[in-house]
């Protein structure tokens, strides 16, 4: 009998028969209610009056596929392919006696690039699998009886009583209960929600404290009726029905799945929701699908190709309904000879033969194409951008990630970028700078922005001499003798001046921790901007230490007199959050001598329309400060104060308790109990905030202008602040003209969450979107490309993006070298597979012209299966890894190179209509040469040459001829070139060997038995091998060189310009690190300071992947050591530098 069932046995179901009633509703506790549609009712700590509602379980599943649906579903996924349909059909239709061609031409390459995809997603999904298993058995404490048991998250259910220690995850969303921590509260990391590593403060029920130890937690009877399941993080409508009390229930009483307890020994909640319900798996759904517009593109190419086939099979079936007649009697064409040779329904031959062709013809559209190119983009991610250290910030120890490899070649054709400023432009660094207290500016600091407008107009701003009582720590950079150290005391405003610092020292929700001592506390706080304020209060005597749900504590000095210094403790009695609707925040406190305050602090537009009347001049004198502040690039914030009756608080609070019970419109209605008491401030002040820009965004930004992109900030500042801005970061200058356009209107608002979709879907423009915030998911996931950028507003953009970096200017490498050289190297690979297949397929169709178009075969079913999955399927992707026209070091030196992609320069119809000109000349080469030659030839025999010597002697050409094309297309030639080149040619005369040396009676392979031992007894093999390549690549070499000398592209003539340069690497070392290393950090930094390799083809930080260990052994320095490195030894000889002029 389980646990469950014994307590069940001997009656202790909870809260049975009970009844609880207040003014508004009865429940009846433990007996099941019918859910409403709008909201759950749930039974704390009774699982039989939860069973008949059937709420989900806790086991969750992240997988795509079970045990039975892989293979149907996986199949299904592979299929939604035109390609692989195609040979699908193709396969099935060679299964047919119409078809000329063995079944395994079409099953064995369709087959291996089937069984590829679906190992590839089957060993995806298993760590998925195994990801889950050990999540869903994680241990967790649930009430049985009166004491704790450890039971697997997966056996938990809806309305369980659980216990979570310090540093234990979450098992679901969880109602808090009680805390081992006094007043009921503890703290909370979301960072594995939104990335967040600051601790957030959660507040149990008053009521529920007690329910703390086993013994009293079972005797806790409730009723929790809320929200129904949604994915919605930060908010939560409920009430906790229990002890004949309606209590209302909000987001700071809800702990969520996948948050941590920190700084707390236990805590003790209720399971509102599990398993998919929880609000963090309504939330897993995956990022948008988005397809590069070169895949696009091929999409058409692939419909071309089928447009190419239809003619060619249409081209054949009329012919073959032309010559099919009796009268070639040595064809044995007499009456009862089957339907696709009957002379007699000539229109049946022409179908028939229509579908005999198709099979034959397969061959023209690449099935291995796709596989490739997914293997060059995960390589190109993996291996080149994960791990380029010019990408690499060592700050933060954070590289650059490619979260996809689907939009590689993506990032090589951007035209319009759109950004945010904060964060992405700036540092997200807060640092208290400046301040306006009744109606007087303090702070003497000059800002980065001030000091470029400056020098934009000409003038020379020297450095401003720091006083003595000038402060620099993290969050606050202020200097003004004034204020520190008790100055203000002296002010003419000193009253203004206490309420502005109490303001700053009570209204936030930051957490303290540490010791409680100014030199050693640390503040958790939920922006920047928060923690700065506070720090502010602090250096300025009031030194916020301690915090409790009800209560803040503050060290307050030089109030009383100078020098004193007094703990106070202020009652917090309402917090009114701040939203991006409200664009406030208040707080509601009681001094100890019992003085009720209103504190808030906002936006100014919020803040002045709710201040009382009069006072005019303090208004507009602080209204003219903000906009001196704005155009300084400052951060601007208004503060203000009301001093409330106990009469009118009373009343006010009770409609703020009635908002905050009610279950439906919980958040409207509060906003409307807030507005009024939101009302008739007091102005004290302005503070003002510098968050400098990010080391290297003007560079950055006057770069990619260079290439070509136009860049547009999107920011909520004041128009004399996005201005100053735009021109401290280069992104525009005095030659440019200027519109400014300026309306308060909401639609105007509206347009920036719009405006990235606008130009994407408008303008037909290939559009990047780079943020940092949750703020900007929804920009990051509308546009082509999303970058997300690893800060510290959180990981949500990061979550969103398809790439990740740390610092904006790492985009110069990301788009003009990685982009760049995707763009370029995929535009080759998609060409050269077009192009020899189109050869190889061309050759068979004007054999079909001599064969009276009656479907006969010229090459053997095994080349024909194995052309382009052995013969040529390496060279093409050594070329899409290692291409590259100019070094990384030039790609930047020259931005202009960038605008070839933006005009898709190398994907164009007509660079195709060129390859597939010279496919179709090469294909007539190949074949018709071959042929020729033949006619005079006899082997060792005195025998003629037979079909399939013919036929082989042509694949060979084939094979070795489209091999070479490949040399001649790159730009760079490495070593790997050459191996892959030469052991694809090595592997045809392999296997043919082989192939041609045995004889077994079950295929058709005796057509080739012997075929090259007599082939190369003959003058007529090597007569053609060396001739015929080299004249079908004759119009190539041509082409080529017209091209380049008469009508160059912009990489070939940095080429030419630069064509002497020695090579030297483009690695920059960004590592400085000092001595005091563990000795894990010394070993990675060593490896990072090893030689690299110098040629051509490294332009990324590791340059191949594992080449460093040989260096690291050579250095010792210990590494593991990776296989490839054996290559690496063979090839260490480093050409020696051109001679100098």
């Amino acid at each position: 009998m389980s646990g469950w069932d014994r307590i069940r046995a001997s009656g202790s179901r909870l809260g049975g028969g009970g009844r609880s009633r207040n003014s508004q509703t009865t429940v009846h506790l433990g007996r099941v209610q019918p859910q409403h549609p709008g909201h759950r009712t749930i039974h704390c700590n009774d699982r039989e009056a939860n069973l008949p509602v059937k709420f989900k379980g806790n086991s969750v599943s992240t997988t795509k596929y079970n045990l039975f649906t892989f293979l149907p579903k996986g199949l299904f996924e592979q299929f939604r392919r035109v390609a692989n349909l195609y040979f699908l059909m193709i396969s099935i239709l060679s299964t047919t006696p119409i078809s000329p061609v063995h079944p395994v031409t079409n099953v064995v390459p369709l087959s291996l690039v089937l069984f590829v995809s679906l190992v590839k997603e089957a060993f995806e999904d298993w760590k998925r699998l195994l990801n889950d298993r050990v999540i869903n058995s994680t241990p967790v404490d649930v009430l049985q009886g009166q004491k704790w048991e450890s039971i697997p998250w997966k056996k938990l259910q809806v309305g369980d009583l659980v216990r979570i220690k310090q540093d234990g995850f979450f098992p679901a969303d969880i109602l808090f209960l009680a805390s081992s921590n006094p007043d009921g509260v503890c703290y909370i990391e979301t960072a594995n929600l939104d990335g967040e590593t600051n601790l957030k403060i959660r507040k149990a029920l008053e009521r529920t404290w007690d329910y703390l130890h086993p013994d009293k937690a079972a005797e806790f009877e409730g009723e929790i009726q809320c929200e129904q399941p949604n994915n919605s993080l930060y908010t939560f409508t409920g009430n906790l029905i229990t002890q004949k009390q309606t209590l209302p229930l909000s987001p700071n009483q809800i702990l969520l799945r996948g948050c941590s307890l920190r700084n707390t020994e236990y805590i003790v909640g209720a399971v509102v929701f599990t398993g998919h319900e929880t609000k963090v798996m309504m939330n897993s759904m995956n990022v948008p699908s988005k397809r590069s517009t070169l895949e696009r593109k091929l999409d058409k190419l692939i419909l071309t190709l089928f447009g190419v086939l239809f003619l060619m099979c249409f081209i054949g079936a009329i012919g073959s309904g032309i010559f099919i007649n009796r009268k070639y009697y040595y064809l044995g064409l007499r009456e009862g000879v089957e339907d696709q040779f009957n002379p007699s329904n000539r229109f049946v031959v022409a179908i028939l033969t229509m579908f005999t062709l198709i099979t034959l013809y397969s061959t023209i559209i690449p099935i291995s194409l796709y596989v490739s190119i997914e293997m060059i983009k995960f390589i190109q991610s993996t291996q080149f951008i994960n791990k380029d250290l010019h990408m690499y910030h060592i700050e933060s120890n954070t590289p650059a990630l490619a979260r996809t490899s689907n939009l590689n070649e993506e990032l090589g054709q951007v035209e319009y970028i759109f950004s945010d400023k904060t964060g992405t432009l700036t540092r997200n660094l807060m640092e208290f700078f400046k301040c306006s207290i009744g109606g007087e500016v303090y702070g003497t600091g000059i800002t980065e922005i001030e000091r470029g407008a400056a020098q934009r107009n000409g003038l020379n701003i020297d450095e401003v001499k720091k006083s003595a009582a000038a402060v620099h720590e993290k969050g606050f950079n202020f200097d003004d003798a004034r204020l520190m150290r008790g100055g203000w005391r002296n002010e003419s405003n000193a009253e203004t001046c206490k309420e502005f610092f109490r303001c700053l020292a009570i209204c936030h929700t930051v957490l303290p921790e540490g010791d409680e001592s100014p030199e050693k506390i640390t503040y958790q706080a939920a922006s920047p901007d928060e923690a700065a304020l506070v720090t502010a209060a602090k250096n300025f005597g009031f030194f916020f230490y301690r915090r409790t749900p009800t209560m803040i504590k503050v060290r307050e000095s030089h109030v009383e007199k100078m020098g004193k210094v007094q703990d106070i403790q202020y009652e917090i009695l309402n917090v009114l959050e701040f939203n991006s609707t409200r664009k406030r925040q208040s707080v509601i406190c009681r001094y100890p001598n019992g003085r009720l305050v209103l504190y808030c602090k906002g936006a100014d537009t919020v803040i002045y329309e709710r201040l009382v009347d009069g006072d005019n001049n303090l208004k507009k004198v602080t209204r003219a400060h903000l906009e001196q502040f704005g155009s300084s690039g400052l951060r601007t914030l208004c503060l203000a104060y009301k001093d409330l009756s106990s009469e009118w608080y009373e009343s006010w609070n009770e409609k703020f308790i009635q908002a905050k019970s009610s279950l439906r419109d919980r958040e409207k209605k509060l906003d409307e109990v807030s507005e009024l008491i939101e009302k008739d401030l007091i102005l004290i002040g302005s503070t003002a905030i510098e968050d400098k820009l990010q080391e290297g965004v003007p560079s950055c930004i006057e770069t990619l202008s260079r290439a070509g992109i136009k860049i547009w900030v999107l920011t909520g500042d004041k128009m004399e602040t996005a201005i100053n801005i735009a021109y401290a970061c280069n992104l525009i200058n005095n030659d440019m003209k200027q519109f400014t356009i300026s309306s308060e209107t909401d639609a105007i608002r509206e347009v920036e969450s719009r405006v990235t979709s606008l130009v994407k879907k408008g303008a037909r423009k290939i559009t990047l979107s780079i943020g940092d915030g949750a703020n900007d998911v929804s920009m990051i996931q509308a546009a082509h490309v999303g970058v997300g950028i690893s800060g510290l507003e959180g990981m949500q953009a990061v979550m969103a993006s398809d790439f990740a970096i740390a610092q904006f200017r790492f985009l110069t490498d990301l788009l003009l070298v990685h982009g760049r050289w995707s763009y370029l190297r995929l535009c080759k690979v998609v060409t050269y597979f077009f192009y020899k297949n189109l050869t190889f397929t061309l050759t068979q169709f004007w054999f079909t012209f001599q064969t009276g178009f009656s479907g006969q075969r010229f090459y053997d079913d095994w080349f024909q299966s194995l052309y382009n999955v052995i013969f040529t399927a390496l060279p093409v992707i050594i070329l899409g890894l290692f291409d590259k026209d100019v070094s990384a070091t030039l790609s930047k030196k020259y931005p202009q190179l960038y605008k070839e992609g933006i005009r898709n320069t190398f994907f164009k119809w007509r660079v195709v209509a060129v390859w597939a000109f010279f496919s179709v000349f090469q294909s007539l080469v190949l074949y018709h040469s071959t042929v020729a030659a033949s006619r005079s030839s006899l082997n060792t025999s005195g025998k003629m040459i037979g079909l399939w010597d013919v036929s082989t002697m042509a694949f060979t050409c084939v094979v070795v001829t489209v091999n070479l094309r490949l040399l001649m297309a790159c730009n760079l030639i490495t070593r790997w070139h050459h191996i892959s080149i030469g052991g694809s040619i090595l592997a045809w005369f392999i296997f043919i060997f082989i192939y041609s040396g045995i004889m077994t009676p079950y295929d058709r392979q005796e057509n080739i038995f012997f075929v090259i031992y007599v082939l190369m007894s003959s003058f007529y093999f090597y007569f053609t091998l060396l001739l015929i390549p080299i004249f079908a690549l004759l119009g190539d070499f041509a082409y080529q060189g017209i091209q380049r000398w008469l009508f160059p592209y912009d990489y070939q003539i940095i080429q030419e310009i630069h064509k002497n340069d020695p090579e030297v690497s483009s690695r920059v070392e960004l590592l400085e690190i000092g001595n005091d290393l563990t000795p894990d950090e010394q070993r990675s930094y060593a490896l990072s300071q090893l030689p690299r390799e110098t040629s051509k083809h490294t332009g990324f930080a590791f340059d191949s992947p594992g080449y460093e260990s040989f260096f690291a052994l050579q250095a010792g320095v210990l590494a593991p050591h990776k296989a490839w490195d054996v290559c690496r030894r063979a090839s260490m000889r480093q050409q020696p530098a051109p001679p100098k002029n």
